[in-house]
């Protein structure tokens, strides 16, 4: 069966299942690979092995795809590694593409959709932070932005983190004065604000520059931050050397302090990046089984940042081979620079580098450097590789330990791979939410925490017992449905509860009524001198209860993550009661968006007068029509 897709590639789903077992059987595997490649062109394309229960275990790419699959069923040929994937696969999808540039992009793609346990993986919880110019306001603002890149504008990065952003925005505000502030904000001053009196902003909210010499602002930033910081310089230099000639010594004070800051920035960003101009540099080491790539950002000549990464699904894969899938997969999040430098020959950098081409919309090169400013910053990037595996290695085995102890203490089978920590967060009841945060071997699993907001009607406000057992009965039923054989990884090895005997007993009661006996679950509760001391409480389901010795590293670990279920319930019931401030009865009325809103208000001057207003002057409103003013009066009169 041939479905075309949309766009450029056209999937065959050319499938075979075994009916049977779903133990793994090399056989059985052999034989469904063999029934698919009866079926595959000679053709560049993509394809998945999928197992008995179409769970995606490997996806590949290939320039012939009826040579490269068959290549499967050359059992004694292949590594142990892939004699155990090729047990478990029951069927295949297969891809087809225009070219293997292609075909390398949709496998990027692909894997990160599916994170197959066969693929290397690159194992990032947070997105890259860029610095966003808008371009959708007569005075553009500077800001820090993550995500899908939707809003009109400028995009100047990746940078390595939101420390790096920070300072670059801090510096763009003493140099160049322009405003971080949010349209809604500037569009209600009438007077300057704190940062126009320190020097960070030019005030444009209150006409204190005029568009044309703003736009000259934004041209000079844009500069300095394409890497013509020296022109920028320069031009600094001549209208301070003018102003104290026209002994106008106040703006020349002004411009020297623009020129300090300048001069600050360029010696800060540009160690040993000088002369680069825009290239990523990633090194990598290999060592004790796991592997760790360094990675440079380096735009016009400034260093913007460093960040290490540690992929995962490495055993067995030849190094070339983890450096190759890891740029692919990150290059489908970051746009690539025009020069890309590795620290090693890869076996397909030609094509890497025309799928990188093609993604980008302009030449990519890909090139291992021998001289030059670029050799020393890829051997600097070797060494920090070589650095940071070694602590991520000394920071396992510790982590492995009291995994180890926590499983002894709480008399678990085997060290937990999951624990999950929860807390409820509200003020006398209002805006509650409970939170989940996950931790593992490898730390705290960021991408997948959850929020709970509270909404049974049950549910009363301020009974912390009852916003548990909701949270836990969501939780869990979630669980039961999607993965009911507890194969996917996604059940708890150990559970902590923010909470003394009655949290403890409310959750196991909801888990008890659900059919779930067997999840360890541990209240968390602060000691007889509430948690001055330092010696949590610790409640078992058993009714036992216990402390800890104040200087146990198992103690540490544990109220490490309360600490971080506290921070997460706190900062997201903050975020909604911030937006439970600025919410507004018209948010209710249907076909009633933000422009008809401001309008309303604008004319009305308070919600409540739009309330009850009559028909005729809800029609005399600006920007609102007849039907829309008849919605609004039925809305607020239908009683």
């Amino acid at each position: 069966m041939s479905v075309r897709t949309p766009d450029r590639f056209n999937e065959e789903n050319a499938t075979f299942a075994v009916k049977g077992a779903d133990s793994p059987d090399l056989d059985a595997g052999v034989a469904a690979i063999r029934n698919v490649v009866k079926t595959l062109p000679v053709r560049p394309g993509v394809y998945r092995m999928q197992d008995a229960r179409g769970d995606v275990l490997y996806v590949g790419k290939a320039r012939a795809l009826k040579n490269r699959v068959a290549n499967y069923t050359q059992v004694a040929r292949l590594s142990k590694r892939l004699q155990r994937m090729v047990a478990q696969t029951r069927s295949m999808t297969v891809v087809t593409t225009n070219s293997e540039a292609e075909a390398l992009l949709l496998e990027a793609q692909l894997i990160k959709r599916y994170r197959p346990p066969y693929n290397v993986l690159l194992r990032d919880d947070k997105s890259f932070p860029f610095i966003l110019l808008r371009g959708d306001h007569d005075f553009p603002r500077v800001q820090l932005h993550r995500g899908a890149r939707r809003v009109k504008g400028e995009y100047y990065g990746p940078f390595a983190g939101a420390g790096q952003v920070r300072k670059t925005l801090n510096a763009l505000q003493k140099l160049f004065l322009l405003r971080s502030c949010t349209d809604g904000f500037f569009n209600t001053r009438d007077r300057p604000c704190l940062l126009y009196q320190i020097r960070r902003c030019s005030a444009p909210c209150v006409d204190r520059i005029s568009p044309a010499d703003y736009a000259e602002l934004v041209g000079d930033a844009k500069r300095f931050l394409a890497g013509k910081s020296t022109e920028v310089q320069a031009k600094l230099g001549a209208q301070m050397q003018d102003a104290a000639e026209r002994m106008d010594f106040e703006l020349a004070a002004v411009l020297r302090d623009r020129l300090k800051a300048l001069t600050f920035i360029q010696g800060s960003q540009a160690i040993n990046a000088e002369g680069v101009g825009d290239a990523d540099v990633f090194a990598m080491a290999a060592k004790e089984g796991q592997v760790g790539i360094q990675a440079f950002f380096i735009r016009g000549g400034q260093n913007w940042g460093h960040r290490a990464f540690f992929p995962t699904h490495v055993a067995e894969v030849p190094e070339e081979e983890v450096l190759s899938q890891f740029l692919m997969q990150f290059y489908e999040e970051v746009p690539p620079a025009r020069h890309v430098l590795v620290d090693r020959e890869l076996p397909e950098a030609g094509l890497l580098a025309e799928a990188m081409s093609e993604r980008a919309g302009f030449r990519v090169a890909l090139s291992v450097p021998q001289r030059s400013a670029r050799r020393r910053l890829l051997e600097q990037a070797k060494r920090n590789a070589v650095e940071a595996l070694d602590r991520r290695l000394a920071e396992s085995t510790t982590q492995a330990r009291l995994l180890r102890e926590v499983a002894e203490l709480f008399g678990l089978p085997d060290s937990p791979q999951r624990i999950e920590v929860y807390d409820n967060s509200h003020i006398q009841g209002t805006n509650a939410l409970g939170a989940m945060v996950v931790a593992g071997p490898e730390g705290f699993r960021k991408g997948q925490y959850r929020k709970f907001n509270i909404k049974r009607a049950e549910t009363k406000p301020g009974d912390d017992f009852a916003m548990m057992r909701e949270v836990f009965e969501r939780r869990f039923r979630r669980a039961q449905d999607e993965d009911p054989d507890r194969e996917k990884g996604d059940w708890p090895d150990l559970v902590l509860i923010d909470g003394g005997r009655g949290q403890l007993n409310a959750a196991m009661e909801t888990l008890e009524d659900m059919g779930i006996e067997d999840v360890c679950l541990v209240g968390v509760a602060k000691g007889p001198h509430h948690g001055r001391d330092g010696r949590e409480v610790f409640h078992l389901m058993d009714g036992r209860e216990f402390q800890l010795p104040a200087h146990s590293p198992v103690l540490f670990y544990l109220q490490r993550l309360r600490d971080e279920v506290h921070r997460f319930a706190i900062g997201a019931h903050r975020d909604k009661r911030a937006k439970a401030m600025g919410a507004s009865p018209l948010d209710d009325v249907p076909g009633i968006g933000p422009a008809r809103k401001k309008a309303l208000l604008m004319h009305f001057g308070t919600a409540r007068a739009v309330r009850s207003a009559s028909l005729e002057d809800l029609q005399k409103a600006p920007g609102v029509s007849k039907a829309m003013a008849q919605q609004v009066h039925d809305f607020f009169h239908a009683r």
